[in-house]
């Protein structure tokens, strides 16, 4: 009886644990290796325009936008969901000529500008010490190679 009552006390306490992210999810993009990742002009943010999705590479970490933003740590997930007011400020402020596969509510929208995102978007956002200047170290690896690239002998 006292087995049934702790696992049943534990089962309530599963269910009211708020979830906040979701790790490790499937988002549809399957990429088959590292993807060729190229700067974003006057940005520090990178972007694979031969992605099947909107991929992004920006302080050690890939980006992903389809119908909602997901970050992970390799090209390969695994994947989180990000709520809109935590994703960085610089890949929110890509122009919209930089994503491959834009929505559809897009067309139409300037493409040399970012998309119009909604008013919080980015607000929780802060950088961290380790974000600045990221690109510039890794760019002594290979004179502008693509993070990643030049310690796997691709550039």
């Amino acid at each position: 009886m006292i087995r049934v009552l702790v696992a049943f006390g534990l089962f309530l306490t599963a269910l009211a644990v708020p979830v906040h992210a979701q790790i490790g999810i499937d988002i549809g993009i399957h990429l088959p290796g590292p993807p060729a990742l190229f700067v974003v002009q006057g940005s520090p943010v990178y972007y694979a325009p031969r992605a099947p999705g909107n991929v992004f590479f920006y302080a050690h970490q890939y980006w992903v936008f389809t119908n909602g933003w997901y970050v992970g740590p390799t090209w390969n997930g695994p994947w989180a969901v990000v709520q809109p007011a935590y994703v960085p400020r610089p890949i929110l402020q890509v122009p919209v000529a930089y994503y491959p596969v834009p929505p559809k509510q897009w067309r139409g929208w300037r493409r040399e500008t970012p998309p119009r995102w909604e008013a919080h978007a980015g607000r929780e956002w802060h950088e961290e010490a380790h974000e600045r200047d990221w690109r510039e170290h890794e760019e002594r690896w290979g004179k502008g190679c693509p993070p990643g690239h030049a310690k796997q002998g691709r550039c």
